[in-house]
């Protein structure tokens, strides 16, 4: 049999040897078979499951959950695999919306030109943080110090990162939405650390303590843009996401 060395494995697919011995430790990718110089190694199979373990990351998984997923066999893998194909897939077309979008900026400042805020939002879109958001923002809360966080860490995103923010941002949106389809409740520990994945997110921008996170989450019920957001998501998910919040705080 053909097997791979764990080093191989890590050329071939860029997952690093650390996190290869990680999954390996934890039961959730283990080498099946011995190398004939007796070194542990990785069949085919073994490397479609690490592929596996890897779809199913970009979409917001936890790695217990994959390997619940991938051990059960009455799960059809097949279907798993079409419905990540379709949440990666509406990710993608959203990341190349967002890529064009910015390089459509970087080639107005490569010009010397500002845009209005009518054409930013023609080719950015509209959404719940739009421009004029941004004006209302800054005039409530200018003179706060997460305000002031914001604008120096946003100074310092990249392309990448904004790309990067944009993807994570959807697969957190979907995560959300379906713990509240499936029936999680707040408090429990899959709740809890969808919060703690929300609060992350808020926290690229600016310190977010308990205070802030619980402020947050009363304004997204109380302010029709941000409850619109979650609530086109999921219908209730902007209450779903309130409760949860504040069901981890109160722990």
């Amino acid at each position: 049999m053909n097997a791979k060395t764990v080093g191989a494995v890590a050329a071939l697919t860029g997952v690093s040897v650390r996190t290869l011995h990680h999954y390996d430790h934890i039961g959730l990718v283990v080498p099946s078979v011995r190398t004939p110089t007796g070194y542990r190694g990785y069949t085919d199979a073994d490397i479609e499951r690490l592929h596996l373990v890897l779809v199913y990351r970009s979409v917001g998984l936890r790695l217990d959950e994959i390997r619940t997923l991938l051990d059960d066999p009455d799960v059809d893998v097949l279907a798993h695999l079409q419905r990540q194909h379709q949440l990666l897939s509406e990710q993608a077309e959203q990341l190349q919306y967002t890529i064009k979008a910015v390089e459509g900026l970087m080639n107005a400042h490569q010009k010397g030109i500002q845009l209005t805020a009518e054409e930013q939002v023609e080719i950015f879109g509209t959404t719940a943080f739009s421009e004029e958001y941004a004006a209302e923002a800054e005039e409530r809360w200018g003179g706060t110090d997460a305000w002031k966080q914001s604008q120096q860490r946003v100074s310092r995103f990249t392309k990448d990162d904004w790309i990067a923010i944009q993807a994570e941002t959807v697969a957190l949106l979907d995560a959300l939405a379906q713990a509240k389809r499936d029936g999680v409740a707040p408090g429990c520990a899959e709740a809890n650390e969808l919060v703690e994945r929300h609060r992350a997110s808020i926290q690229r921008y600016y310190d977010c303590d308990d205070e802030m996170h619980r402020c947050l989450a009363e304004m997204y019920l109380a302010d029709e843009r941000f409850t619109r957001y979650y609530d086109d998501a999921e219908p209730g998910l902007a209450q779903y996401v309130h409760d949860i919040i504040v069901a981890n705080i109160e722990r």
